[in-house]
């Protein structure tokens, strides 16, 4: 077989990897936020013209498919013609896993930016002839099968991953950028390329210096049960003696080896994804200097239709330069006004129902089902919303999200929404509730961008950043939610949006809040902000506008980059 090499390499890289990327609905190799805010960056990297390689799995069945029977949901693979959107490289190289030789295939889709700059993203097959039917599988699904499945997942990105791209020529590497610990194993990697058999103490038989100066760890995670970790005698099945006794004790957490120590031990720069989670991450692992970039969104994924034509008319330059965006201030607010209200016709025509309509006031709620999240906050006392709703006006309410297949607690709640959006909706009330099916990178586009408020309920401290309301700030869409995550930096109470609950620095804070408290203080706001939606276009269109240029135009992923070309990248 004839190797393809890549040669579009004349500077040195940064390679990228992250268990998932998210670049486009089409191509349904992501879950969630994790694999959408990699998309986003590399994306903003072929905007700036770094040379960056990405490499992920193929997750050639994605990660599921949602549909709704009997008010619950069930899974399907996920149908998509791999050929129509990644092109495959005739290079193959191997892993061991368990003492077997697991071969590994690639294929590779182009990111192109605004710049005209292309960004190659790698996706690894092992659906291989040769190999087992189990491996051949273990592309196949995104975070599925058992633990077993997972670390040969990980293996699979980290240690194949690295030997694809040296397959592929890419051998003058700067930095390798590993977006969570899923791909800690690279660095053992590189780590192993260092042995000299010239010292009696394991550890200087490497040169554990030069591959720290390598590496740099993203992690994602606010709570400690959160970090990837396996058991012992699995890890050691698995691998053998793949990773030098001396990194191995670092790397071991309660009996269990800890792909985040890993990540944080063989790394030079770390960091956390918003201001607040970088504290977080600094008292869980005081030892090590960690940073924190907050995380933003790729401003021309996200925009609406309506409000792209609005920006291209207001603000020439803002496709290559979006801290432009705070010019919006000086939109006319009717033209802002008539552009959401495109974009919410827009998701109405989504939604398929008779009883939406776009003058009503809507509230989004779209994202992962899991118990952090709380997405049963809102309808938590339906009494007390329909009070609201006979006082202040209409409510409609769009819901969207998956649960993970093994997440019971959280299908229960979804189950719960649809239940009580059935009955509300066969009430005679001013509260209409759509659960959209399916929620992926096009209906979410369609939600920020077409609600009038956009709801988040995290229970703290567990949303380390969160990006979905960046999304809807970006169009014009101010956010309601609990104080965690980005929300800390972004929210401007009446101006960008509002709060539920205590403010971090309020005197007598506890971060593990009465959910109820908080349900209270939101149906409090509630009752305060409806009237300005349907009272007061003057001032809901002045919050639209603040939205736009304070947090749209800072949290992007144009700025992330920035700071990681400045901050982790540029020795």
């Amino acid at each position: 077989m004839n190797n393809y090499n890549d040669r579009h390499f004349d500077k040195e890289h940064i390679a990228y990897f992250s268990m998932e990327i998210g670049i486009s609905h089409n191509i349904p190799t992501y879950a969630g936020g994790l694999g959408i805010l990699a998309g986003d960056l590399l994306k903003a990297y072929a905007d700036l013209k770094i040379p960056i390689v990405g490499v992920t799995l193929l997750n050639e069945k994605g990660y599921f498919k949602q549909r709704i029977i009997n008010n619950s949901q069930i899974e399907e693979p996920t149908e998509w013609n791999i050929n129509d959107f990644l092109v495959p490289i005739p290079n193959q190289v191997s892993v061991t896993i368990e003492g077997r030789e697991v071969k590994i295939n690639a294929w590779k889709h182009m990111i192109r930016g605004s710049s005209g700059h292309n960004i190659p993203v790698f996706f690894l097959d092992t659906n291989v002839n040769g190999n087992s039917d189990y491996d051949k599988s273990l592309t196949s699904f995104l975070y599925g099968g058992d633990r077993a499945y997972r670390l040969c997942q990980e293996v699979i990105l980290g240690v194949g991953g690295t030997r694809m791209l040296e397959s592929l020529g890419y051998n003058t590497i700067k930095k390798y950028h590993m977006n969570e610990g899923h791909a800690a194993l690279l660095t053992i990697e590189l780590l192993r390329k260092t042995f000299t058999d010239n010292s009696d103490y394991a550890e200087n038989t490497y040169d554990v210096e030069s591959i720290r100066d390598k590496c740099i760890f993203t992690t994602h995670t606010p709570v400690a049960a959160g970090h990837d970790h396996f058991d012992i005698a699995l890890f050691k099945r698995l691998m053998h003696d793949y990773v030098p006794e001396f990194i191995f004790q670092k790397c071991l957490d309660n009996d269990q080896f800890s792909m985040t120590l890993l990540g944080l031990n063989l790394s030079k720069y770390i960091n956390g994804v918003a201001k607040r989670h970088g504290e977080i991450t600094r008292e869980m692992f005081p030892n090590y200097s960690i940073d924190s970039i907050t995380n933003g969104i790729h401003h021309l994924s996200w925009i609406s239709p309506s409000f792209k034509n609005l920006f291209d008319e207001y603000i020439p330059g803002w496709v290559v330069d979006p801290f432009s965006l705070r010019y919006a201030l000086s939109i006319p607010k009717e033209r802002l006004w008539d552009a959401h209200i495109e974009a919410k016709k827009q998701l109405i025509d989504e939604i398929k129902s008779m009883d939406f309509h776009p003058a009503r006031f809507t509230i989004g709620y779209g994202r992962r089902f899991t118990e952090y999240k709380r997405p049963e906050m809102l309808l938590s006392n339906i009494a007390k919303l329909k009070d609201i709703a006979e006082k202040v006006g209409d409510i409609q309410i769009v819901f969207a999200g998956k649960a993970h297949s093994q997440d019971n607690t959280g299908k229960r709640l979804i189950q719960r929404t649809i239940e009580i959006a059935n009955k509300i909706n066969s009430e005679d009330c001013k509260i209409k509730i759509v659960f959209l099916e399916n929620y992926d990178m096009r209906i979410a586009k369609l939600m920020v961008a077409g609600c009038d408020i956009w709801l988040n309920t995290p229970q703290r401290p567990y949303e380390a950043s969160g990006t979905s309301g960046m999304k809807a700030a970006l169009n014009g869409v101010p956010q309601f939610s609990t104080l965690d995550g980005w929300w800390i930096e972004g929210c401007i109470e009446n101006v960008t949006g509002w709060s539920i609950g205590p403010h971090p620095q309020d005197p007598g804070f506890k971060i593990d809040s009465d959910i109820n408290d908080e349900a209270n203080d939101l149906y409090f706001k509630l009752e305060q902000i409806i009237p300005i939606f349907y009272g007061n276009r003057e001032k809901w269109t002045d919050i639209m506008r603040h939205c736009i240029a304070i947090n749209g135009s800072f949290f992007n992923t144009m700025r992330m980059a920035q700071q990681y070309i400045a901050n982790a990248y540029i020795d």
